[in-house]
């Protein structure tokens, strides 16, 4: 990763990755509820930042948050709002990308007090300055994040970031068309030239689909040796592409209760949208998380460099972080958000398919934080490659 540069060059930092994380949120909770969300995000788009009063000599009166759209629960914005008197001012963003641009060219003047992004890219923004060191002293809920979502490898000892939502991802497939037990990579990779050929959707995230070569032949997804990327990229495609139906985050929201496909890389939570998308949840599709190993991916509360409003921030991130609005988070996302007891609590009150929200300590313990490394922009051209071998 090329991050020695100075913060004004940090747009040129950024790998030309997929913005499939964009579609990933769009549709998190379904188009039921989407509405909700939209009404904030067309609110915030009138952007008007300016000084803000003390509401109670404590806190400012206004809290301005950049984050992925329809991706904050309304009614946590409106209890935060009510319970503190702060004005919380949304505005979105499509791509980690074009965040981080936001803020370098800004250089500490945005106008963004908290912002969301994803684990991989946190140590890009901190070189280049875009990020605040947290207070921890001023996070009392801190302490209810369960330690597997604390402490990353992008992020040691939580020192700029905390976890927002996070997730991973596996396969979904009919068992009606794949009738074998399917638990790896090597399954996948296996049926989607057998039984699936040409009803196999995979995502448009680069390090998604080549970790898929590398899991199932042993190999860290993370690498950047070119031996290990060549192969990957005459496997996907020579081998793989021609069984391919289509690159598409979505595939999975729709391709269950359609049956357009028969095998689907996908999101955990995402696969489970699909199976609810049914008048009833469907017997004849099954959720893998593959072995050996799978991405780990983490969005995360972070205060932006230049913040004008700091302690309304920390408020804000705080008061996620308890239980209660972090339940009705993971309720509306269909993620879960790393604080302890919600998985208990989840199905104590019957939340449908809970398994696809909250995977074993088994297969947490197996997954793997994506890194964006030197090898990005040669993963972005294997892909590329695979899409006009699937289109040819």
């Amino acid at each position: 990763m090329r991050g020695s540069r100075r913060a004004a060059d940090v747009v040129a930092l950024i790998p030309e990755v997929g913005s499939s994380r964009l579609t990933r949120r769009a549709l998190l909770s379904g188009f039921a509820v989407a509405g909700a969300g939209l009404v904030l995000t067309a609110c915030s788009r009138q952007t008007a930042f300016g000084a803000s009063a003390r509401v109670d000599g404590t806190l400012e009166s206004q809290l301005n948050v950049y984050s992925w759209g329809d991706y904050d629960d309304p009614a946590n914005i409106n209890a935060f709002q009510k319970k503190s008197g702060v004005t919380v001012q949304l505005d979105s963003y499509g791509s980690n990308e074009e965040m981080i641009a936001k803020l370098g060219a800004t250089r500490g003047t945005s106008g963004y007090d908290i912002v969301v992004p994803t684990g991989n890219y946190v140590p890009m923004m901190v070189a280049n300055g875009l990020l605040q060191k947290l207070d921890h002293s001023r996070l009392k809920n801190i302490g209810n994040l369960d330690p597997l979502y604390t402490n990353q490898s992008w992020d040691p000892g939580n020192r700029y970031t905390v976890c927002k939502d996070w997730g991973t991802t596996g396969f979904a497939y009919d068992t009606d068309v794949i009738t074998r037990p399917m638990s790896s990579w090597a399954d996948f990779l296996d049926a989607a030239q057998h039984e699936a050929s040409k009803n196999v959707a995979v995502l448009e995230d680069p390090w998604e689909v080549t970790s898929m070569y590398f899991g199932a032949h042993g190999i860290d997804p993370n690498t950047t040796k070119k031996a290990d990327l060549d192969a990957c990229e005459t496997y996907l495609v020579n081998t793989l592409a021609p069984h391919v139906k289509a690159f598409n985050s979505t595939a999975v929201t729709s391709g269950i209760p359609e049956g357009t496909f028969s095998l689907i890389q996908a999101f955990n939570g995402d696969a489970r949208q699909g199976m609810l998308a049914t008048d009833t949840i469907p017997k004849n599709w099954k959720f893998v998380y593959p072995t050996p190993t799978a991405n780990l991916w983490m969005d995360t509360w972070a205060i932006a460099t230049g913040a004008q409003h700091p302690d309304a921030a920390y408020a804000f991130i705080d008061a996620m972080l308890e239980p209660d609005a972090s339940y009705r988070e993971v309720d509306y996302i269909g993620y879960s958000t790393g604080v302890k007891g919600l998985e208990e609590r989840a199905k104590e009150e019957g939340f449908d398919l809970p398994e696809l929200v909250f995977p074993s300590a088994e297969v947490i313990s197996r997954l793997t934080p994506a890194e964006l490394n030197d090898a990005a922009e040669r993963l972005v051209s294997i892909v590329n490659r695979m899409m006009a071998k699937a289109g040819s």
